[in-house]
């Protein structure tokens, strides 16, 4: 394509993107003056921009597309699924793709976790989660048994019941009030813990909270095998038996939350696996399909769909789009490539160099804190190494809005700038990324935060005059 028809494509996209499209989570004042950055194509763990700019996508388009951009063969799945039979509702109604993936995950999920619930995403599948454990109470006469316990600064989703369960207080003001039951405990991020803290102090919480609570009121504990918001806070060893035991010993149900940490991104089929640990739930998405297509599911343990089986009983709740033949068709295609090209045991041969390079940015003052497993790390940026002191909100929006996440953008790594909690700069690349890439990232990296250190050490300067 000649640069006169690029330059009247890419004129044509922003007018339009600029009058119609509403982003999600989006500033649009933003775009004012500025270009809406807008992606047309993708290959391996690159994407490019309008202008034919090439990306790093180190952020996996979300922590979604896992075997890379590209794939042809997805669209292929979905184009020969839709010849046969392009929808079909899973309500009453059957059709093989849904079954034939459905027994799929059942073959790769731990123990007894057989029975898959489709939804069309995350939120989606937190939500069901939610009430699915609800009325599995209720079908046990416990009909008090209503709320669920997650942690401080999690992100399980925004529909109303999934952003009860979300612990970030900016995301919820605007919507209160929410659905009742959400209550939040501690997170694992020991960064800032004194060194005599107990290790399992965090899961001893969830007991005090659940005890607090009532017992019977409480339905679920959910939980993210490595927490997304604030962070990539990481477990310590034994949080999750810890939680296990006692979700056990009160009768509550344990959720994992594995819409990021599933299908690889852990180095692992699914992220419970990597800790070691047993839910009577997983929620998934994202990576089920590497986004080609969109899907979620709930999987739930034998024992919890077992009183929805028998007589009259029905677990009252469903989606229009809930295992769309057309995405459960892609969603084969992509568990076909991570098992054909192992990812799995890619990430774990590689999770090290990955590590090993972001570690190696601690020389830089702004380098807080590296946290993070397999393909999903953060680096936490402060002040002052010394005192752990962080940003305020001022201070935050001029380091990550005014300058991180522009010029990262800007030197060809897609990446995420988040205060939520303390800043982070937050990585995520596509399970087939290798050293290259590594390095490629770090090329960025390093020049970037060594200047966000300087302009940081200019702050405080004129601070102190």
């Amino acid at each position: 394509m000649s640069e006169v028809a690029l330059s009247s494509m890419s004129s044509s996209l922003q007018d339009q993107a600029k009058r119609h499209l509403w982003m999600h989570f989006t500033r649009m004042g933003s775009f004012v003056d500025a270009d809406v950055p807008v992606i047309v194509s993708g290959e391996g763990c690159y994407v490019y921009d309008e202008h034919g700019k090439r990306y790093l996508d180190g952020l996996s388009a979300l922590y979604c597309v896992n075997i890379g951009h590209g794939r042809a063969e997805l669209g292929e799945a979905a184009a020969a699924q839709s010849k046969e039979l392009g929808f079909y509702t899973n309500w009453s109604y059957a059709h093989p793709r849904a079954i034939e993936l459905a027994t799929r995950i059942a073959g790769l999920t731990p123990g007894n976790l057989n029975r898959v619930f489709f939804t069309s995403g995350g939120s989606e599948a937190v939500e069901s989660a939610w009430k699915l454990a609800k009325a599995y109470h209720r079908t046990r006469g416990d009909k008090n048994r209503h709320k669920l316990i997650s942690r401080n600064l999690a992100y399980h989703g925004v529909t109303m019941g999934a952003l009860s369960a979300t612990g970030l207080t900016p995301l919820r003001e605007p919507f209160e009030p929410l659905t009742p039951g959400g209550v939040h405990v501690p997170n694992t991020n020991s960064y800032r813990w004194s060194e005599d803290r107990d290790p399992l102090w965090a899961a001893d919480a969830i007991e005090e909270a659940i005890e607090f609570e009532g017992a019977d009121t409480v339905a679920a504990v959910i939980l993210e095998p490595v927490q997304n918001g604030g962070g990539c806070f990481t477990p310590q060893e034994g949080y999750f038996q810890r939680v296990r035991e006692i979700c056990d010993r009160h009768g509550v149900l344990f959720i994992s939350d594995e819409v990021i940490c599933s299908w690889g991104r852990l180095g692992r089929w699914f992220g419970c696996e990597r800790y070691d640990y047993l839910p009577d739930i997983i929620t998934t998405a994202k990576g089920l399909s590497s986004a080609y297509a969109p899907l979620g599911a709930v999987i739930a343990g034998d024992h919890v769909a077992e009183p929805f089986l028998h007589d009259k009983q029905i677990f009252n709740h469903g989606f229009t789009f809930g295992g769309h033949p057309m995405s459960c068709a892609v969603a084969l295609a992509n568990i076909d490539v991570i098992e054909r090209e192992e990812l799995c045991a890619n990430v774990r041969r590689n999770e090290g160099p990955f590590r090993e390079m972001l570690d190696g940015l601690r020389d830089l003052p702004i380098v807080g804190d590296v946290r993070g497993a397999g393909y999903f790390h953060a680096i936490e940026l402060v002040k002052d190494k010394d005192t752990k002191e962080t940003f305020n909100a001022q201070e935050s929006e001029q380091l990550l809005r005014g300058y991180l996440s522009g010029e990262l953008y800007k030197r060809g790594l897609i990446c995420r700038t988040d205060d939520r909690g303390d800043p982070i700069v937050q990585l995520s690349p596509p399970l087939i990324a290798g050293p290259e890439q590594f390095e490629e990232i770090e090329a960025v990296l390093r020049p970037v935060l060594s200047e966000a250190s300087e302009r940081v050490e200019s702050w405080s300067s004129l601070s102190r005059a």
